[in-house]
């Protein structure tokens, strides 16, 4: 009974956690739009800010694309291209040099082998096969310890899940260190190179960080979920 009841408490857990994250997003979705509305003084587009921003960081490898969608852009390692999003690439809004420069960021932080991002990266195959598996085998094996009470198998099934999914936990924490490095070096680059000046800089900056706080609600969501499928399987184990 104790197991139910914890289960359940953990999803009144779960509903600010949801709030928060609908909250980030609105955040991320309304400065965006906000500041993307306010052209800079500098007359940048984001293209140019992030070109401008490896160049001073001394990195000629890296080519820079315009994709589709709003809010799409990405720094992708495995083949050294950022895609700026179409509001983005051509744009000389705040908005626009201040995410450009956050994507350049990470193609710093690949390129100097910042750990964090390594770690990361080298996660992705495993979080992948978690988060499509782990919530699933926690289940499977949940319903197989009630049917096969006097077997272990199915206590081992859901552990397996658990592990796996535990990786997705394991790789949104990893992301908070990367996202805001590559703030921190595009707000840095912008201030010190006069890319952005005054409150055009501090509109930059709250686009970014509105950005950061998607990756926390992240992280919570996933740790919430993991509690609640930790739960799950002790209640399981304890009815054996």
């Amino acid at each position: 009974m104790g197991s139910y009841i914890a289960y359940y408490m953990t999803g009144f857990l779960a509903i600010p956690v949801l709030i928060f994250a609908l909250i980030c997003q609105g955040m991320v979705k309304s400065r965006y739009r906000k500041y993307s509305q306010v052209m800079s003084r500098s007359g940048m587009t984001g293209a140019d800010a992030a070109w401008r921003l490896l160049q001073l960081n001394g990195i000629t490898d890296v080519r820079i694309q315009k994709v589709a969608g709003m809010l799409t852009d990405n720094y992708n390692p495995s083949t050294k291209i950022i895609s700026l999003s179409e509001g983005v690439f051509d744009s000389r809004s705040i908005a626009a040099i201040g995410i450009a420069c956050h994507e350049a960021g990470h193609a710093c932080q690949h390129a100097q082998g910042y750990s964090p991002l390594s770690l990361r990266n080298a996660a992705i195959p495993v979080t992948k096969i978690g988060s499509g598996l782990g919530v699933p085998l926690v289940i499977i094996g949940v319903i197989i310890a009630g049917y096969a009470q006097h077997s272990d198998i199915g206590y081992y099934v859901a552990l397996i899940g658990l592990i796996l999914y535990s990786f997705v936990a394991l790789f949104q924490l990893l992301t908070l260190p990367v996202e805001f490095n590559a703030s921190r070096r595009a707000l840095e680059t912008i201030k010190a190179n006069n890319f952005l000046v005054d409150e055009e800089y501090s509109g930059a900056k709250r686009v970014l960080t509105a950005a950061a706080l998607t990756y926390v609600a992240a992280l919570a969501s996933s740790l919430v979920t993991m509690l609640r499928l930790l739960i799950m399987i002790s209640g399981a184990r304890r009815r054996r």
